[in-house]
């Protein structure tokens, strides 16, 4: 549905909800994407929010409500019944229900987990456990598991009774008795294979899959190298636990991609979408950052103040310092954006460290000349027979990109040895850094060519 068509369409269920023509607004809620009527939710208030919610069908109730942001989904929760909410948990994918438990308050998950069936909450509580932005935290325990010694067609009456309750059909998972992955194969091959053909002549004994325990950009990054729809996940003994799925991967992309834009701008990373984001959470996020970068922001000024003689004798230099450390700044930023965007995608590792810097340092090197000579140029036009100044001031801006290229190509790797984020290490901390070798460079050369 085309974008325009869709806010029609969302205006239109709000009409029908002022006007308390719930029939048609009930009707209409019940034949549309679950996604469009998370979206429609998300401006209500606390009662209208309740009241929508529970003219959902059942089969849609569940689909909606894991796409809901926190908020509402607490607010839904708070009005329904401990039945009501035992059956919401029911229906829902456990890696869905993992990530809402995940995000709401204590007393709230507690009450959510008392109402749960002991398989179920036996189930969500293992995910729970899992660290943090691992493999385990996002995966889903509904995926089609088989036998070796299945036959084609008792595989395909295997995913018939259980492919319902399956995150994904299309890849199914041969395990043994011990639960222990064996191997792999598709719906497209038990479809094209005849009746009798047992499972242990289609399936893929080279297997891919991640560890409970991994991080989840690694589960991303081997979902896209190999073009999976789905990735078996295993514990420490190898045994098939949960699978990650596209969507998984989807929403990992897109929380990674925020944290590291909201690191790359010197912010702590928010979970909550801007508009709900309260000022003074905002305000918290964004001041750490800032109060460091204006300490270290406090070097430039010493180092200025360090070498008040050489510009108090040619003042002409001073008018050259923003165009020095505005050009550093861009160089080292084009560079650290280059090497942190390959680390996020398995371009580049710890181990191309040499590769790197060489590379880079030839890039430096010719676009440090090119910019030197220009800037040489224009200066002898702009201030002729000033030719040690010109010399001056395109001197510092070569080895100036020089050392900014080398720095924002090394430090995000640096970061990444130190088992930091690489992203910490973005365009605002190094500009500052760059500023300061900038200045020390054009100064110590203007002291030496210039006597002064």
């Amino acid at each position: 549905m085309e974008n325009m068509e869709r806010q029609d369409l969302l205006r239109q269920w709000q009409e029908l909800l002022e006007n308390r023509d719930y029939r048609e607004l009930k009707t209409q809620l019940a034949e549309a994407n679950e996604m469009d009527v998370a979206e429609f939710m998300e401006d209500l208030d606390a009662e209208k929010t309740v009241l929508v919610f529970r003219m959902l069908p059942k089969e849609v109730a569940s689909d909606v409500f894991a796409n809901l942001e926190p908020e509402d989904q607490e607010t839904i929760i708070a009005a329904a019944t401990d039945t009501e909410v035992s059956e919401l948990l029911e229906d829902l994918n456990v890696d869905d229900a993992v990530d809402m438990l995940g995000e709401l308050p204590a007393n709230v998950v507690k009450r959510v987990l008392k109402t749960a069936r002991p398989d179920t909450r036996k189930v969500i509580n293992q995910f729970l456990n899992y660290p943090e932005n691992s493999v385990g935290s996002i995966m889903t325990a509904e995926f089609i598991d088989l036998k070796k010694t299945m036959t084609v067609r008792q595989a395909i009456a295997r995913i018939r009774s259980a492919g319902e309750e399956s995150e994904s059909i299309y890849t199914c998972y041969v395990i043994d008795a011990r639960r222990v992955l064996e191997g792999v194969v598709t719906l497209r091959e038990l479809l094209l294979a005849g009746d009798d053909v047992p499972i242990s002549q289609l399936m893929e004994t080279d297997l891919i899959a991640a560890r409970t325990t991994e991080d989840q950009e690694e589960a991303v990054q081997r979902m896209m190298k190999y073009d999976f729809i789905s990735l078996p996940v295993v514990d420490q003994e190898g045994r098939l636990v949960g699978i990650v799925t596209v969507d998984d991967v989807m929403d990992v992309m897109e929380e990674e991609a925020t944290e590291d834009f909201e690191k790359m701008a010197a912010m702590s990373p928010s979970e909550k979408p801007y508009l709900k984001t309260g000022v003074l959470t905002l305000a918290k996020h964004r001041i750490v950052w800032l109060l460091v970068l204006m300490v270290s922001s406090m070097l430039t000024g010493s180092i200025l103040g360090r070498f008040e003689a050489a510009f108090a004798a040619v003042p002409v230099l001073v008018t050259f310092i923003p165009m020095l450390t505005d050009t550093g700044g861009n160089a080292g930023s084009q560079s650290s954006t280059m090497i942190i965007r390959g680390m996020a995608v398995g371009e580049i590792e710890l181990k191309d460290f040499l590769k790197v810097f060489w590379k880079e340092l030839r890039v430096s090197l010719i676009v440090g000349v090119i910019l030197s000579l220009v800037n040489f140029a224009r200066l002898m036009i702009q201030y002729p027979g000033q030719v040690l100044v010109a010399v001056t001031v395109s001197g510092a801006l070569l080895v100036t990109v020089v050392l900014a290229k080398s720095i924002g190509s090394m430090l995000p790797m640096l970061a990444k040895r130190l088992k930091l984020d690489p992203a910490l290490m973005a365009s605002p901390l190094i500009t500052t850094i760059v500023d300061a070798v900038s200045l020390v460079v054009y100064f110590t050369l203007a002291q030496r060519l210039l006597q002064i």
